[in-house]
């Protein structure tokens, strides 16, 4: 996938883009549907969470997590357009669709900064999901007019280290805590 999006990949003005729905074939020749998260999505999103492993739990909430908090993941959810944005990658599965990756961010105290957060399917790890999940994140939070993309990554999570690293963003030490490293973006060019 190019570094930028299509026009027709986002719908929507400044201040409500939303991600518009596109196919898109990963490294290895699967095909991933790509969408903005809508709250239907509640019961996939469940089940996403019940495949993930928990080394992947772990590296993702930087935390043991045996189970979704319910109540914080609807107030996420319906937070969305306003406060923040999140996109997912689905495939065809015999109940309908599964979702095998996710990205999301949501606007910081500074409403012109946003965090991101992304998973991926264990066994969609290494075919290119991950980058196509960020870059899309990166060229919504881009057309919603955010200045700077940040996140919080594990040092011992090399997997998404490098990927930040590929899209440019810079990496340091968190100074409150050595075992994270703090990923920014700019966004805005110029």
């Amino acid at each position: 996938m190019a570094n930028n999006l299509p026009e027709h990949a986002f719908t929507g003005d400044q201040a409500g883009v939303r991600f518009a729905a596109l196919d898109t074939t990963l490294r290895d020749g699967r095909v991933v549907h790509i969408r903005s998260m809508c709250k239907s999505d509640e019961a996939e999103l469940l089940q996403a969470f019940d495949r993930l492993s928990p080394d992947a739990r772990y590296m993702r909430f930087m935390r043991v997590v045996r189970e979704v908090n319910l109540k914080r993941m609807r107030q996420v959810l319906s937070s969305f357009p306003e406060h923040g944005d999140a996109i997912v990658a689905t495939v065809v599965a015999p109940d309908g669709i599964d979702i095998v990756g996710s990205a999301t961010f949501v606007l910081l105290d500074d409403p012109a900064t946003c965090e991101f957060a992304i998973s991926v399917a264990g066994d969609y790890g290494g075919a290119g999901l991950g980058r196509t999940l960020l870059q899309a994140l990166i060229d919504t939070a881009r057309r919603r007019g955010l200045k700077e993309m940040e996140g919080f990554v594990l040092a011992t999570n090399q997997p998404m280290l490098g990927l930040a690293n590929r899209v440019g963003f810079t990496i340091d030490r968190d100074p409150e805590d050595a075992s994270v490293r703090l990923c920014r973006l700019p966004l805005q060019h110029g």
